[in-house]
Formats: structure tokens, C-alpha cells, sequence
């Protein structure tokens, strides 16, 4: 099914007898549960965009290049940059403004600027009953009751299906350099990155690629860059020459690259994202010794990639959250996609789908919900 307005999907929703497998442009979630398609693609374009006040308003099925090119004519952008992950997760489409929130997709920025979440200004879904739920506005506030803007931000369409949303932008920014090291190990190069996260330079980037090369982003106005990037590099001299990349195709390439995890594009066995304190980072790799891994914020973003079957999160050692982003259907049955939660909070989420999807129509299964 493919509604083209927020109607039909209240009408499908209200009249369901049976549970919906919720779909943006299909190119983040594989192994969805069993259920009616219902895509949200056909929910497109963009209704208002005011660069003056750092606002857009999409439906959800929009392409996120759309979205992208409308903001670049106004040098301005999504500043969580969003990753584009169909070539390491083996999917096709295109990815949608609704799949982004529904899964809070940010990039390597996040540890600068925030999360989707941070950026969300409104939303609007339509909830298990049928009926249309609004929450937020056009800019900044405070809301009372259920933070629904928030709630919606990675609730993967088990509370509602999104039809609009409405988010902040920024301006793009005059240069980027990107800093390199080699030749650390894991423990170092958690070392250097924390060293230069901890500085006042405003790094707005730091990953280890999957080949060990440590690399650190500076972003602003170019006198600003170039003086932050030589202050940098001093409180990097214990870990050996940094090598400085400023030509501006490159670093967009460099940080594209970690953004879309394509250093594991193309391996074999499970595709696992995991979260952990940046210090712990060197332990899990250490304990799971994956033939290819890849460390982004500052470590606290681990991509790795182990074979089939191995249950990651009984082998980590440390806390943490670990997603099984690719594999077979019955790795996903036997290890499921996402980290159990714990007790208490396990008890939140299905309070909030018992009020949001009563009959458990949207995505169950998915997230702990209950089919």
C-alpha cells in the first residue's frame, strides 16, 4: 500500500485487521517483520521552507536529496548529516525525510551539533487508531505532557506513522580540513581523539577508519580552520605527524566515507552497530577481534563487521547497545535486531505503544514490540 495523503493512511490504520510493516524508501531496515507494506513514499514534498528562520517542513515520503538540493540553493544544510547506508546494508531506494527521524539517523557530526532528535521541531503521525497526532511547531519551545517531536525521533513507526515533519537547518560552512594520524593502535587512537574533543578547537568530527588511519574535523570560517587546525596539531604531537587533507572535495569524500560506513561495504557475515563509552571502545574490539571495524565519535560508534551467528552482545564485556544492522533472517530471529531493554524501561515502551498502538498494528515485533 502506498497512500498519497495522511487521510488514506488514518482510513487504512482505522480499518486495519491486520498489523502494517511501516516503510520509508526502504533503504535502512532489512528483515522487517511480517505484515501489510504500507510505505510512506508517496507522501512528498516540501510545503515550507524559510531559510530566514532556519526552517523546513517536508511530508515524509520527501527524498532526502531532494531535501538537500533545496537547501544547498540557500547554502544551508542538515547539519546531523544523515548516512546514506545502501551500499554497506546491500538495500536500494531512496532514503526519505521520514525514515531519517523515524530512525534518528546522524552522522558523524553528531558530537558537535546533535542528533536528528536535536533538530526536530514538529511532528505530525498518524497514531494505531486512525487518528492524526500533531506535537511542536516552527521553532524552538518548551512542551508539557509527552515530548512527542522527541518520542517519534527513533521510535522505527511503532508509535505512528510520520506524514510531516518539521525541522531546523544551518548555514553550510565557508572550509572543513580534515587532520590525519597513522600507525595508532585502538587504545591510542581513542587517546588522540579524546585529546582533541577535549580541547577548545571545536572538532566537529573524530573516527578511525577501518584501515587504523585516526581522523579529526575542523569546520568554520577559513582563518578560524586554519588557526584551530595549527593549535590542534601541537596537542596532537605525542601521537606522532598529522598530516593535514584541506582540499574541500577531499574531506567531503573522507567524511563521507565514515558517514555511510563504507569501509565495510562488501564483507561477508554480520554488520553490527554498537554503542559504548569512547574509552570502552578498545575492549570491545579487543573481545570480539572483527576481521574490519570503524570508530566514529570519538570511539563511542563502533561498525564492525563479525560471523554469522556471533552474538555480539554476549561477548562485548562492557555496557552498551549494539544493533544488528545486516544479516540473514534467521540471525535477525535468533539475535534480534536491537538491544533488549532493561526492565523498567521495557515497562515505559510498552505503556507508551499500549496508548499509542493499542491493537499493535505498526511494525511489531520490531523494537520489543509484541506481534
Amino acid at each position: 500500500m502506498k497512500p498519497t495523503s495522511e487521510q488514506e493512511i488514518c482510513e487504512l490504520i482505522a480499518g486495519a485487521a491486520t498489523s502494517f510493516q511501516i516503510k520509508g524508501g526502504g533503504t535502512r531496515l532489512t528483515g522487517l517483520p511480517a505484515g501489510t507494506a504500507l510505505e510512506t513514499s508517496g507522501l512528498s514534498g516540501i510545503t515550507l521552507y524559510e531559510p530566514g528562520a532556519l526552517t523546513l517542513v517536508a511530508q515524509t515520503g520527501t527524498r532526502v536529496a531532494e531535501i538537500k538540493t533545496a537547501l544547498a540553493a540557500d547554502n544551508q544544510r542538515l547539519a546531523f548529516e544523515p548516512a546514506d547506508l545502501r551500499d554497506v546494508l546491500g538495500t536500494t531506494g531512496d532514503s526519505t525525510i521520514g525514515g531519517v527521524v523515524a530512525s534518528n539517523a546522524s552522522g558523524p557530526r553528531r558530537l558537535s551539533a546533535g542528533a536528528c532528535r536535536d533538530f526536530m521541531l514538529g511532528v505530525r503521525f498518524v497514531d494505531g487508531t486512525g487518528n492524526v497526532v500533531k506535537n511542536g511547531g516552527r521553532v524552538m519551545k518548551n512542551v508539557t505532557g509527552y515530548d512527542l517531536v522527541k518520542l517519534m525521533s527513533g521510535a522505527q513507526g511503532t508509535l505512528g506513522v510520520l506524514s510531516e515533519v518539521s525541522l531546523k537547518v544551518l548555514p553550510t560552512v565557508e572550509m572543513q580540513v580534515c587532520l590525519r594520524l597513522t600507525d595508532l593502535n585502538a587504545v591510542q587512537a581513542v587517546q588522540a581523539m579524546s585529546a582533541a574533543l577535549g580541547s577548545p578547537f571545536e572538532v566537529s568530527g573524530a573516527a578511525r577508519s577501518v584501515d587504523g588511519t585516526v581522523l579529526l574535523r575542523l569546520e568554520g570560517f577559513e582563518a578560524s580552520v586554519r588557526y584551530r587546525a595549527a593549535s590542534l596539531i601541537k596537542i596532537l604531537a605525542p601521537f606522532g605527524d598529522v598530516d593535514i587533507v584541506d582540499d574541500q572535495d577531499a574531506c567531503t569524500t573522507i567524511w563521507h566515507d565514515i558517514r555511510d560506513a563504507r569501509g565495510l561495504v562488501g564483507t561477508d557475515g554480520n554488520l553490527w552497530r554498537i554503542s559504548v563509552k569512547p574509552s570502552d571502545a578498545p575492549h570491545v574490539l579487543d573481545a570480539l577481534k572483527p576481521t574490519k571495524a570503524q570508530l566514529d565519535w570519538g570511539g563511542g560508534l563502533i561498525w564492525t563487521e563479525v560471523p554469522s551467528g556471533t552474538d555480539v552482545r554476549a561477548k562485548m564485556g562492557v555496557a552498551g547497545h549494539a544493533t544488528l544492522m545486516r544479516a540473514s533472517h534467521e540471525d535477525f530471529a535468533k539475535l534480534g535486531r536491537f538491544h533488549p531493554e532493561p526492565a523498567p524501561l521495557a515497562k515505559i515502551s510498552q505503556g507508551l505503544r499500549a496508548r499509542f498502538d493499542p491493537k499493535g498494528l505498526l511494525n511489531p515485533g520490531l523494537m520489543g514490540a509484541t506481534s
